[in-house]
């Protein structure tokens, strides 16, 4: 997913019978022995949840520990890595504030390596305006089609519709610095980006949205990248003037620095864990289009995927 100090690029809590907890009460540290708990907090889009409850199926049922996961706001979860309510937060889109807030200056968490997910943000339109209007994809085009995309809530501009206010995004800075006539409306979940785009492909009825990659969505519709500024190192720093790409983001796993020293072998397994974009995708689509609850989606995921989670467990 995904603010600057709120992030990414959103859906609901991740059922995990018995594990979950809104206010974690004291628990003994996390061990190398079976019956440490880990306290997991799940970030509101669906490729999180899905990750999440791989993990939590594989230390519950692989290593014998209590998985516990709350549902919060990537900013929100940042704070109780220090006081001690998260060990874990197992997707983590950039954040450089705040891995210099609480990694390099308290010193309080501290990275676990990379998830193998490859992170895309960036805005779409549905494929068949491609076809249509085909200079569509140039970001110095827009304007001349900003009259398609007026709706009630953008007046007289364009809409670019966001997800989440807390996901990260610089839109805002984008359609004024590069001086385009659009606003950007923000629709409140990936849920919502989600069925947006399902309409607008299915009524061929015009969208400019923000989203992203790894989702699932793109294995069942077909959705076509804008071609916005380059991204080069640095052109993101200043959140005022920003006028260019989203950075590709490398995601990686955040843990407490109590959690790295003393949760044994349950910190060795989120160490451990590197999948792809596609296995992430594939678990999310079962349990938004096959009706899997997360549980269950992650328990078909390890029975068919034995080959790939095998290398992660501790020696």
């Amino acid at each position: 997913m995904r603010t600057r100090l709120l992030a990414g690029p959103l859906a609901a809590a991740l059922l995990v019978a018995g594990c979950t907890a809104e206010t974690p009460q004291e628990k003994p540290p996390a061990s190398g022995a079976a019956g440490g708990t880990v306290d997991m907090d799940v970030h509101g889009w669906v490729g999180y949840e899905a990750t999440a409850a791989v993990l939590a199926h594989l230390l519950e049922e692989e290593l014998g520990y209590k998985v516990r996961t709350r549902t919060r706001k990537e900013a929100e979860s940042w704070p109780d890595l220090e006081t001690g309510k998260v060990d874990v937060i197992i997707e983590n889109w950039g954040h450089p504030e705040l891995k210099k807030e609480y990694i390099e200056e308290k010193k309080v968490a501290l990275s676990a390596g990379l998830t193998g997910n490859k992170g895309v943000i960036g805005w779409y339109v549905p494929e068949w305006m491609v076809r249509k209007y085909p200079d569509i994809t140039d970001y110095r085009n827009l304007n001349k089609y900003a009259p398609l995309f007026r709706t009630a809530k953008s007046g007289t501009r364009g809409q670019v519709l966001d997800g989440d206010p807390s996901f990260v995004t610089n839109d805002e800075s984008l359609v004024k610095n590069l001086g385009l006539d659009y606003k950007v409306v923000y629709s409140g979940s990936e849920d919502a980006l989600i069925k947006a785009a399902q309409r607008a492909t299915k009524n061929k009825t015009p969208l400019l949205m923000y989203f992203y990659e790894p989702q699932w969505l793109f294995t069942k519709v077909k959705l076509v990248k804008i071609n916005l500024p380059p991204y080069a190192i640095g052109c993101d720093r200043n959140p005022q003037t920003v006028a260019c790409d989203y950075p590709p983001y490398l995601l990686d796993k955040i843990v407490s620095s109590d959690f790295a020293k003393t949760g044994g072998r349950a910190y060795e397994l989120v160490r451990n864990f590197s999948w792809t974009n596609d296995h992430q995708n594939k678990v999310a689509s079962d349990m938004v289009n096959g009706n899997l609850s997360a549980k269950e989606a992650a328990r078909k995921w390890v029975a068919e995927n034995k080959i790939v989670w095998k290398d992660w467990m501790p020696r």
